[in-house]
């Protein structure tokens, strides 16, 4: 029996011969030769079909055959240090299983829009392969920093009643009698869950009606949100600087194909380790102050120019920590040695990216949340959940939320958030 197998296990199989199942990466003939690029989602590898080696119904196909064409492939492995991923196959014998001619995408150069349109077909190009692969990556190392440290994985619900932060950027959708909306966070259920397993964690999709058009911004996108029990923002801070690093290491250590097939500077990934540097909103206002590009006023959150300037000045992600209250949600819990400032931290990632993690604090006190509240004017009676986590065992806590594919693009290098999810959603785009 042939043993079938991988483009990432060939290692294995020096001198011996197996069999190959995938698409058509690439082809060329010269006179008696084929040389075809098979990729099977794992990598690609050169194949070298001599006519005298194969059934000739076989070498007839192979060269009519296009990109994309689906096939299996059997042959001698050989290592080869000037093969693309250092091994080559030595076809004898193989099987068409579906010819394919006129691929919509072709090595040529195609604009955005028309890739997008094409996105079922455009995440087998090489690009897309290795950014995708980079994201469950980073989704295993995810999960596996946070089981390492004993915290619980629990799923918050997409339909909600009521919003973290009001409902001017959330979706309503019909729901029996009543109008619900799709979550743009897990964090007010997070915090219910840690009231009962100490440490937990929320992982899953989120939706903002934001009409923004930055190359940061999707409708859809998936977050990652811890939150503590007798946490406080200094234990938050240490716990995302600390998830940073472990993520970005595991990428490093698992995925150094694709970060070079993205032409990725791996080190400058290298220095993404803890701690990071750590600034106030005060002090990151004085830095925005003395730059000549900025117009940031003080009082005002930063925008998307004003992170890229501050992240810029760093070889890491950096903390900024302590923002004004009037710029931040109701839940937060103010600072009792500056008043007027909450609890709370942006974590901006390196080379200029921006906001990756937001988080804070949680108001823990009953009355002080109902006062807030009431002074968004957001329904009480869809609060009262809420509010009971305050009635009944009270206690300091604190969490963030981790944007998945502003990651994911941060480690890439890629500029838009929109290639770091499979089918981006965005103002313009529901297909496909």
């Amino acid at each position: 029996m042939i043993e079938v197998t991988s483009v990432e296990r060939l290692a294995q199989h020096v001198g011996k011969t197996v069999c190959l199942r995938g698409w058509i990466y690439n082809s060329s003939s010269k006179g008696k030769l084929h040389f075809v690029q098979l990729r099977d989602g794992t990598g690609i590898v050169q194949c070298v079909v001599f006519k005298n080696n194969v059934p000739p119904e076989l070498f007839e196909q192979l060269g009519h055959s296009g990109q994309e064409t689906s096939l299996s492939l059997v042959g001698l492995v050989k290592a080869d240090a000037r093969a693309p991923g250092g091994f080559e196959i030595d076809v004898t014998q193989g099987e068409i299983h579906q010819s394919v001619q006129g691929y919509p995408i072709t090595p040529k150069e195609h604009g955005i829009e028309y890739l997008l349109e094409q996105r079922h077909l455009w995440l087998r190009s090489k690009r897309s392969w290795a950014i995708l692969r980079v994201r469950d990556a980073v989704i295993t190392a995810i999960r596996s920093f946070f089981d390492e440290r004993g915290f619980v994985c629990v799923d918050s619900p997409i339909f909600t009643p009521n919003a973290c932060e009001g409902t001017s950027t959330l979706f309503e959708v019909p729901y029996f009698e009543q109008t619900a909306y799709l979550t743009q966070s897990g964090q007010l259920y997070a915090e219910a869950a840690a009231m009962a397993m100490g440490k937990v964690y929320t992982f899953g999709p989120t939706f903002r009606a934001e009409k923004s058009k930055t190359r940061r911004h999707l409708t859809e996108f998936w977050m990652i949100e811890p939150e503590v029990a007798y946490g406080t923002l200094d234990d938050i801070m240490v716990l995302a600087e600390e998830l940073l690093a472990h993520v970005v290491a595991q990428v490093l250590l698992r995925r150094p194909e694709e970060l070079a097939a993205l032409e990725r500077d791996v080190e400058k990934l290298k220095k993404i380790v803890a701690p990071f540097p750590r600034l106030s909103y005060d002090e990151a206002a004085a830095i925005l102050a003395k730059h000549p590009e900025s117009t940031f006023k003080y009082g005002d959150d930063f925008g998307a120019p004003d992170e890229t300037i501050l992240s810029n000045q760093f070889d890491r992600p950096v903390l900024v920590h302590r923002y004004p209250k009037e710029i931040k949600a109701f839940y937060m819990k103010r600072d009792p040695a500056q008043p007027d400032k909450c609890l709370c931290v942006d974590v901006l990632g390196s080379e200029g990216v921006g906001e990756i993690i937001g988080g804070s604090q949680r108001e823990d006190d009953y009355e002080v949340l109902l006062g807030r509240i009431r002074e968004h004017k957001l329904p009480e009676v869809a609060f009262q959940w809420y509010l009971d986590l305050r009635r009944y065992g009270s206690v300091p806590h604190a969490g963030f939320g981790l944007g998945l594919e502003r990651t994911v693009a941060w480690i890439c290098g890629v500029e838009h958030v929109r290639e770091a999810i499979p089918f981006p959603r965005t103002i313009y785009r529901l297909t496909p």
